[in-house]
This record gives structure tokens, sequence and C-alpha cells, in this order.
């Protein structure tokens, strides 16, 4: 709908009252040519789309008022197809703009000679009434137009505060109030009728708020108890509303003593209560790396933490700063292949105010600098790229960081835990990770086994997903049968302790009895679906093969170059075809990769 239409009924009384002040047929269309007011015979044909409008399309183009008086001379005429054969004796056409932009026009018709003299003789002063006409118009839909907008506004507003958690009161400066949100109702037992307009001190006495306006301070986490229909207990918070330093209001955030305590012990518990005793398991290959793990917590040394995926390497970094000096300081984790390269060097580092496009005002901490006097953990390390890899072994070396864009070191006391699923040691002899920067982080190593090295704990860590799945989903399983307990202790798990957690929680999601049984767990672990060690192994040897390969190649390059020349030499030397050598290279990942981070094509 245009903006004049959604002001039809004022745009409709304009056009009568120019009708009766200038005693000529007035027209008003919108700018997609829709009649929207009209006097006379045009009247009845408001609503309607005109067919041809040239004189009112070039005026709304132009936004330049136009009068014609010899329909079928002027030049916009030549293209109508009634040429010579016009409804109209004459007109002028007066663009309504708005902001530089033609939403309509204004025209005024003749249908005989009589009214075509009263306009040919009048043309200007009907030009400068219409135009002033015509800024009314414009300022009716630009005021309709900021209502709309205000009202859109004040609903977010009001949709804003309804959805919050807190409860909101808000009263003007006599104290009554003028707002109360849907969270205050809940917590209160009043609703919105019970109070708006009324005094809060009739209706909630022990309120801070008429205390801030008295005062015109804010109150802060105030315990207040209501003696509501609710008599509820709560932390409040509240502050005044000040105009040109007058207060004209105040208003009130609260929550319930209980919700905030829920609040703070859930965030508590992430940090204090993650320890060695979640680590679930009692096998002697578990028990010696927790053992070496509690040991080195107590130090500050760099841990590299090597394992499969699945195994439980954050669970152990948080274990290890939570159990040592630094607990009550800050453990910030990162995924290192989870951040595009391009960006990986700002999380890790921050960035200054300007270091590049879109770089936020005051610049912004990097990871480093969040995790202060506490811990870093550096997941997927094996994943950073070689550039920032001699970044970080800076950064160990000298305990210090400059942000991007940055020309001054911050010094920084972090504890560093690495982890990776990746054999780093392997990824040195092929010069995908840096030998300098291994050795700096393997001060203290630790392996997890995986959880087919330790199949003894399978059936305590159903038992402990069971009974957490249990509670989450409202369940209450007994157990597994003999057959589960049989098939899980059997199975592979390449995913290890997260690809148990899963058949867990699928199990229990599916089980209609009150025991998990065999027709409930995945596909995968039901019977005669169990991957056979042979399986694995195969696997492993293919793997295997594809490590020797890589650092044939690699090793050729190193002795032949990277050139189109030397690698037709090192196929020749290979005994295979330079298209062989080609496909190869491309299903190791080898291409562009050789040296570096080139992008020449005849890197590869």
């Amino acid at each position: 709908m245009s903006e004049l239409q959604q002001i039809q009924h004022f745009v409709q009384s304009v056009a009568e009252a120019i009708a009766s002040a200038l005693k000529v047929e007035v027209e008003i269309v919108d700018d997609q040519l829709y009649r929207v007011g009209g006097t006379g015979r045009l009247k009845e044909v408001v609503g309607s789309r005109q067919k041809r409008g040239f004189v009112n399309t070039l005026a709304l183009k132009t936004r330049q008022s136009i009068s014609v008086f010899n329909p079928g001379e002027h030049q916009v005429c030549s293209a109508c197809d009634l040429k010579g054969h016009c409804f109209y004796t004459s007109g002028i056409f007066c663009p309504i703009v708005v902001e530089g932009r033609s939403i309509g026009i204004i025209s005024l018709i003749s249908f005989n000679e009589t009214q075509r003299q009263t306009l040919l003789t009048n043309e200007q002063s009907f030009l400068d009434f219409t135009g002033k006409m015509a800024d009314l118009l414009g300022g009716k839909a630009s005021e309709y137009r900021a209502m709309q907008r205000l009202k859109i506004t004040a609903k977010e507003v009001e949709t804003i505060i309804n959805t919050i958690q807190e409860g909101i009161i808000a009263v003007n400066a006599l104290g009554e109030v003028t707002y109360f949100n849907n969270s205050a109702e809940k917590m209160l037992g009043y609703s919105c009728e019970d109070v708006i307009g009324k005094l809060i001190t009739d209706v909630l006495p022990e309120s801070p708020l008429p205390e801030v306006i008295a005062t015109g301070e804010e109150r802060v986490a105030v315990e207040v108890t209501h003696r509501a229909r609710n008599r509820v207990h709560l932390l409040s918070n509240a502050y005044p509303v000040k105009v040109d330093q007058q207060v004209v209001g105040a208003v009130e955030s609260f929550n319930t003593v209980d919700e905030v305590q829920r609040v703070a012990y859930r965030l508590s518990n992430i940090q204090t209560n993650t320890g060695f005793d979640l680590i679930v398991g009692n096998s002697a290959a578990l028990q010696a790396v927790k053992q070496k793990a509690m040991r080195v917590a107590e130090s500050s040394s760099t841990v590299l933490i090597e394992g499969e995926s699945g195994t439980g390497k954050e669970l152990f970094a948080r274990a290890i700063h939570n159990v040592g000096p630094r607990s009550r300081r800050p453990f910030v984790a990162l995924n290192c292949s989870a951040i595009p390269d391009s960006l990986l060097e700002s999380e890790l580092f921050g960035y200054e105010e300007g270091a590049f496009t879109g770089a936020r005002h005051g610049g912004k901490p990097g990871k480093f600098e969040l995790a202060n006097g506490g811990t870093i953990f550096l997941d997927e390390i094996g994943d950073m790229p070689l550039y920032l890899q001699s970044k970080l072994l800076r950064v160990l070396q000298e305990r210090s960081i400059e942000r991007v864009g940055g020309v001054r070191p911050i010094p920084i006391d972090v504890r560093v835990i690495a982890a990776t699923n990746k054999d780093l040691a392997a990824m040195v002899t092929t010069g995908e990770f840096r030998a300098d920067l291994y050795y700096r982080l393997q001060v203290i190593p630790l392996r997890l086994p995986p959880l087919r090295e330790r199949r003894e704990d399978i059936p305590l860590l159903m038992g402990f997903f069971l009974e957490k799945y249990n509670r989450l989903l409202n369940k209450k399983f007994r157990g597994f049968t003999r057959e589960v307990q049989q098939a899980m202790v059997s199975y592979y798990w390449p995913g290890n302790i997260r690809e148990l957690e899963n058949a867990v929680e699928y199990a229990c999601n599916l089980e209609l009895g009150d025991e998990i049984t065999m027709e409930s767990l995945p596909p995968k672990l039901k019977k005669g679906d169990l991957p056979g060690e042979d399986v694995v192994l195969k696997a492993k040897l293919e793997q295997g093969i594809k490590e020797v390969e890589r650092r044939v190649f690699l090793e050729a390059f190193q002795m032949y170059g990277t050139t189109v020349e030397a690698k037709k030499r090192i196929a020749d030397a290979l005994g295979i075809s330079t298209a062989t050598l080609y496909r190869r290279l491309k299903e190791l990942n080898l291409v562009y990769k050789a040296y570096g981070t080139s992008r020449d094509p005849s890197v590869c």
C-alpha cells in the first residue's frame, strides 16, 4: 500500500477542498498511478489505476510541475494512443515530493472550454496553491510514516521487555505505575490491570522505587520481600529516569533470589566441579594418565594432550586447570580448526583499532589476554597454520603478545594446554608442523588411551551416561540387558567416549521398556553390524601406507625441487606417469603444500 493510500481519507478531503476553492476538477494519484482522490466524474474511478498517465509519469520522474493546455501538442503526448482524442481539455500537474522522492501527483483537470480558460488564466496562482497543498499532503504522509515507525519501535520495545526473564516495573514522577511486564505478573501475582495507574506504594509498598524518585539515586542489588498476592523474595535493581537532570520516573528490574542462586550455582559448577572425579573409569591405563595429570596440575608447565577424537581431551584440560593454583582465574578454550585461518590470529592475539576494515572501535582483546592469569586451552593444535605456529612459539618463549596492528608487547601470564588428535611427530617429519613448537608444547605429554584399550571402563561409562539421560530426559531406566552390555563392550568405538554417550542417549530416546534392549541401540551396534578388528586393522594399514607415500613425495620434492620438470623426473624415478603423480598428490592433499603456503601452481 502506497503512502498516499495509507492516508486516503485525508487525500480525498484535500482534493475536495482544492476543487471547492479553484472551481476545477481534481485528481490525485500515487507513485504507481493509482487514483487515491478525485472530484466530479473522477471521484467515481478512485481506486483504479490510470492506463496511460504519460504526463503524470513525467512529472513523477522530473519532480517538476507540468502544464498542458493543448492536449496532443505537448511532446509527452506523442506516445499516447488517444492523441487528438484526449478526455481532458487541459491540466496542471503538480508532484508531491517528500525527502526528494515523488510519492504522487495533484492534477487540476478541465473537461470543457470554460474550465480550460480558468486554468489558463490562473495558471501561476493555481500552481502556487496546488504546491502548498502538495506540501500539506507530503507532510501528512511523513507524519503518518513517522507515527508508524514509532508504533513499531514501541511494539518492539514492549515485546523485548515482555520476553526477558526479569520482572520490570516503571513508574512516573508521582509514583504511578506506567509499565508492568509479563515476568512481573508471574512473580508477583498481579495483572497489568491490577496495577497500571495505581501508586506503587499502594500496590507494592516494599518497592525501592519511591526512594529512588525522592533521592534521584539508584539502588542496586537490594533484597526485597514483597507481601503481594504471591509472597516472594527478590533481588532488585532500581534506577531513576532523568530528563534534563529532572527525575521524571524510575524503573525497577528484579528476579527471585531462588533463581539468582540457581544461576550462580550453575555458573560456579562449570568451573569448580569439572575435576578429575568426573573422568569415569578404573582401568589401569586411565588411572595412570589421571595420576600423571593430577601431579602436573600444580605447576604452570605447558601440557600437550594427545589422543583420538572423543577421548576427553578438553575434560582433562579443565580438570588440570580446576585442581591447580589457577582455578580461580579464567579458563579460555579455542578450537584452532573451527576458525578460518584469516581470523585465527586476531582471535588468539586480539587487534588494535583500525587494524583492518571492520575492526571494532577501541580494538578487541584476544584469547591470550582474556586468559591472563589462568589457562588457555588450544584444541586441535595440529590444524594451526604454519605462519601462526611461529607467532605462538614466540609467545611461549617471551611470555608476551602483540595485537594485530599493535606495536607494543603485552606481557601475559598464561598456562598453555594444547591438544590434538593428530600425530604431531609425523607432521614434524613431513614439515607440516614446526619442530621447535612441538618440543616447546611437549614439556609434559599426556596420551589419552582410546576406549578400546580400556574396555573394562565401558560398563561404568554406560551407567554414568544412563543416569545422566535419565535425569535430562525424565526417564527411569533400570539398566541394560546382558546382550546390550556384551554388544557395547565388544564394539570397537572409533568415536570413543563421545560415540558411547551418543549411543546411550539414542537408546534412552527410543526405548519403550524399563531396561535398554538391543532393539533401541543404533543400527551399527546391533548384532551382526559390529565392525570386526580385521576391518579396523585394514583401515589402519591403508592410512599408514598413505603416510609413507606423503613422506616419500615430500623427500622427493626436497631432492628434485618442485618445478614441472622436477615432477617429470620424480615420476620417472618412481616408475609412474606424470598424470598418476598429480592424481596421487591431489589424493594426499599435497597440492600447494610442499613448502609453506605458496599458491604458485608450480609448487606441486
